[in-house]
């Protein structure tokens, strides 16, 4: 792919045809905030805080949706950019109850980072007003659109992400707000509960039940792994407090899953802390399960699998492969029935 060059806040830096100013502009190291857009979603263009200046253009342009050409002159902390978001910001705090003493989302709010960036220590304006029903009655999300800037963000996630087309903008002017469905509460809706727009929304309107009060971002490490549910392999990020996992997200910008997951890969991770979870090998002694070493229990399968070849033929063993293991687990799990044991007696769950 071709290469283009233009100019940011003096920098000559080049980017690929069909990138926007934004996207250049990110790849080469330069900040310009934005609320509304976001990697995995298209080009937004609503909260135009991302606005910028470009030499020969009348006005100012925003960058997440304006495509960079040849020779491009484009300056991003103007005076006049500067106070247009200052002005952006101030309308958003303004518009919305964004206590950040009580958010779950503090520390890890875009909304929050924007206000701090630009110096905005007090709001110009007075709150306006905001009654939205606080919708709990999903299991897992909760809903809060007191605190929503109607950046889009989870519309995107939920119809063009998840592809579930679930949420919506509904109504109009001063009563306009994200609904689920036909505005239903989210735990009666149609909603699958994957969790897309909890990830990508920007602010605290959308939060994770399990997660609330058991820690601020900035007391939480992040981890990451592979999700054990399935064999796709997605990449989580474990965001881990007191050697405890507090949430789960995915990982942006990772293969295979680039951010996404479905319900059990988000939520489900209550197994790791349970009580009940095995964590060590168990052989029946008498009739009763007893935890041994690795070693023991292994020479016990070997032996056994070594009986009962003898005596009745490797065709009296079976191997069954699960969806659970990677491709590779189960490719060695197949050499090993057929090279060792002497049999093709290989299924996998999955085939049913």
């Amino acid at each position: 792919m071709s290469k283009l060059a233009l100019t940011i806040d003096g920098k000559s830096i080049q980017t690929a045809e069909g990138q926007t100013v934004l996207s250049a502009a990110r790849e080469n190291g330069i900040h310009i905030p934005t609320l509304c857009y976001h990697p995995r979603t298209k080009q937004a263009g609503k909260c135009r805080l991302c606005v910028v200046e470009v030499e020969g253009l009348p006005g100012l342009r925003v960058s997440c949706s304006l495509e960079a050409k040849t020779g491009m002159v484009v300056r991003t902390n103007t005076e006049q950019v500067i106070e247009t978001r200052k002005m952006i910001i101030e309308l958003y705090l303004s518009n919305g109850k964004h206590n950040c003493l009580a958010c779950e989302a503090n520390g890890a709010c875009e909304l929050q980072d924007a206000a701090y960036r630009l110096g905005i220590d007090k709001p110009a304006f007075p709150e306006i007003p905001k009654d939205k029903p606080y919708d709990d009655s999903c299991p897992m999300i909760i809903r809060d659109m007191n605190k929503c800037i109607q950046c889009y963000r989870c519309i995107e996630a939920c119809n063009s992400i998840a592809v579930n087309d679930v949420l919506d903008m509904g109504f109009r002017g001063s009563s306009m707000t994200v609904v689920c469905d036909t505005d239903k509460p989210m735990g009666k809706s149609s909603c699958v509960v994957c969790g897309e727009c909890v990830q990508l929304c920007p602010t605290g309107a959308l939060t994770e039940k399990k997660a609330v009060g058991k820690g601020r971002a900035w007391e939480m490490k992040t981890i990451k792994t592979t999700c054990g549910y399935c064999g796709v392999g997605c990449q989580l990020d474990l965001h881990v407090k007191d050697n405890r996992i507090i949430k789960v997200t995915g990982a942006e910008n990772t293969a295979p899953n680039y951010g996404s997951l479905c319900v059990k890969g988000r939520f489900g991770y209550d197994y790791v802390h349970s009580p009940e979870r095995l964590k060590s090998p168990l052989i029946k002694k008498d009739g009763k399960f007893e935890e041994v070493s690795w070693d023991e229990a292994l020479d016990f399968v070997a032996g056994r699998l070594t009986e009962i070849k003898d005596k009745y033929g490797p065709g009296a063993i079976v191997g069954i492969g699960c969806a659970r293991s990677t491709n590779e687990s189960n490719y060695v799990m197949m050499k090993f029935m057929r090279a060792v044991i002497g049999t093709n007696n290989v299924d996998h769950c999955a085939r049913t």
